[in-house]
């Protein structure tokens, strides 16, 4: 069957989501070439800017301006990609974690936007951008459990299970993914050329470290 991309209904303002589907990747530890390539960003991000300039970046301010119009202050819940850009700042370089995430957190820090990275396999039904509800929690990746009230979430039928703060681990990618689903949280106002060249930058990656055999990119907006 021909590769497809789920459909996102969004219901939060002030953002466009980049998604790339990727099929047929190998879950593996990091390769000498993608570590190599994690180094090289690295070290052209801090020759840039310093920890106490990355609030200053134009990418950062405006995924500030999405999550506030979402009502969340991005200082107490720091968006994922301004907190890697912060630990790259302080000469602390990437988290190695698996080919897969470390593809996305490349990519995040490049473009300044939050990553989120799912396993298809453990998605359930019609996918929802939306504020969480009441009662709403899931376990998020690195042991924190998060109660969602009011927090920007993608949903599916079995619940919530990521934003752009940190992601359950009921959808993390591990060794046995092989379908993944990639969610770039672009502000608005961001050109779609950039969106494109950041998820054509992204599934070229997935392909050249992880091995996919096929990669489906697409723009949702609300």
């Amino acid at each position: 069957m021909p590769l497809e991309l789920p459909a996102i209904a969004i219901e939060l303002p002030g953002v466009t989501l980049g998604i790339v589907r990727a099929e047929g990747v190998r879950v593996e530890l990091v390769a000498p070439a993608l570590a190599e390539e994690m180094d090289a960003v690295c070290a052209r991000i801090r020759s840039r800017m310093t920890v106490e300039q990355v609030a200053e970046q134009e990418a950062v301010r405006a995924v500030r301006t999405m999550f506030r119009a979402w009502g969340i202050d991005p200082s107490r819940y720091r968006p994922s990609s301004e907190a890697l850009l912060r630990r790259v700042t302080q000469g602390k370089g990437l988290y190695r974690v698996c080919n897969v995430v470390d593809v996305a957190n490349l990519g995040s820090i490049e473009s300044g936007w939050p990553f989120g990275l799912y396993d298809v396999s453990k998605l359930s039904g019609a996918i929802t951008f939306r504020h969480g509800r009441a009662g709403e929690s899931y376990e998020g990746i690195g042991r924190q459990t998060w109660h969602l009230d009011g927090r920007p979430v993608l949903a599916d039928d079995a619940g919530p299970f990521g934003m752009p703060i940190s992601d359950s681990t009921r959808t993390m990618i591990t060794e046995a993914a092989t379908s993944i689903l990639t969610v770039l949280y672009a502000p608005a106002g961001s050109a779609h050329g950039d969106i494109e060249r950041t998820m054509t930058r992204h599934a070229e990656l997935l392909t050249r470290f992880t091995g996919a055999r096929e990669t489906l990119t697409g723009i949702l907006s609300r």
